[in-house]
């Protein structure tokens, strides 16, 4: 018996049902399995495997019709690991990995010929492999690739008795990837392109945070700042792994000779960001130890922000090299005011040292547009 909603037949009241601790998330079939960054990856690796699929299928036919043999299994894994999809597609990095394919292939069509085939005989034959292979190259795949190629052979029966007839399947395949980077290159453009976005993207991110932070004297903006402009180290490498790529492409195709003039432009661009990227890490950190005092700086924000604008003309004159005077014009505005003891007059030692770390940036910001060294240099106030 209870004497109404909520008590006992005691009068003590009942305690309120608890809401539930968890409760139910409906999870849609997009949230488990979202195919759109497999897709990019694909869109993205289009041309390699292009280039994998023709140059393997070549190689394969031309050992199988016109060197006559029934299996040329090397013939197509030489030319699909030495190809891969790797970021590295320099024709070297290509030679290298076929290099040490055929190496592999020849010590184990040696060690056949003398010692025949069997357990102890694939052991040897790999011990021997990783050791001559190690000797001669740094590269761990170097050394991977000669010690597969070497059991692949060990392992899997000849469909000839022709001795060495795999080490010449593993020659053509080799032939056929170095052929493939000439002829199907992959693109110069496309992936340098997309890696200069990213870096320039986050370059500028990292400006607009320290600008922020000087305007507002916000250490925490400040923070985030510096940990931004540490960030972009890993994409300027990756700039440049791609580029010299590019650059090694375009070298020996006849299809990417025209491009050679916007890849040299790039080199400069990359190799003036990257000192660029480590001088704004100075000027972050120096920001940071500033705006302790929470005192707003509006005309260092200003500076700061003005140089950010001026990277992103440098970046938009890569596309379009009638852009660079505009950028060397709006670089050298900025670099005419750049003396420290002027900028803000009575600043403290702080604030100099600031305008001071922004002098070296702004120099390879105006080489980054195409001026030369000893003419940008010029362009900044002498102390």
């Amino acid at each position: 018996m209870t004497d109404g909603p909520g008590r006992s037949g005691s009068g003590v009241p009942e305690p309120e049902p608890l809401p539930p601790i968890t409760t139910a998330i409906p999870v849609r079939l997009r949230d488990r399995f979202d195919p759109r960054p497999g897709a990019r990856r694909v869109q993205n690796s289009a041309l390699p495997i292009i280039q994998i699929v023709v140059a393997a299928t070549a190689a394969y036919a031309f050992a199988y019709f016109v060197v006559g043999h029934q299996t040329p299994l090397l013939a197509g894994t030489v030319t699909v690991a030495s190809l891969g999809l790797v970021r590295d597609a320099r024709p070297r990095r290509v030679l290298e990995t076929v290099i040490g394919m055929i190496l592999g292939i020849l010590i184990a069509e040696v060690l056949l010929l003398v010692a025949g085939r069997g357990w102890w005989q694939v052991g040897l034959a790999l011990a021997l492999t990783l050791v001559v292979a190690r000797f001669l190259s740094p590269q761990a795949s170097f050394t991977i690739a000669a010690a597969i190629q070497s059991l692949i052979v060990l392992i899997i029966p000849a469909s000839t008795s022709v001795p060495f007839s795999r080490m010449l399947d593993g020659v053509v395949g080799g032939v056929a990837a170095l052929l493939a980077t000439a002829l199907i290159p992959r693109s110069p453009r496309g992936e340098a392109r997309r890696d200069t976005a990213t870096l320039f993207r986050a370059f500028d991110g990292a400006v607009m945070s320290l600008a922020v932070a000087l305007r507002q004297g916000d250490r925490a903006r400040a923070e985030r700042g510096l940990q931004k402009a540490r960030a972009l180290d890993p994409l300027v490498r990756a700039w440049r792994e791609t580029l010299d790529s590019s650059v090694a492409i375009a070298r020996i195709s006849p299809w990417l000779w025209t491009s050679r003039a916007e890849l040299a432009r790039a080199e400069r661009v990359l190799a003036a960001m990257d000192l660029a990227t480590r001088n704004l890490r100075v000027v972050a950190r120096r920001t940071a130890y500033l705006v302790d005092d929470g005192i707003p700086r509006p005309v260092a924000a200003d500076l700061v922000l003005s140089l950010g604008r001026g990277a992103s003309l440098v970046e938009q004159s890569l596309a379009d090299i009638s852009l660079e005077p505009v950028a060397q014009e709006a670089l050298t505005g900025i670099a005419h005011h750049l003396d420290p003891t002027e900028v803000v007059p009575g600043a403290g030692f702080g604030d100099q040292n600031l305008i001071a770390a922004l002098r070296p940036f702004v120099v390879d910001l105006l080489i980054g547009a195409g001026m030369p060294a000893d003419q940008a240099r010029a362009a900044i106030p002498r102390l």
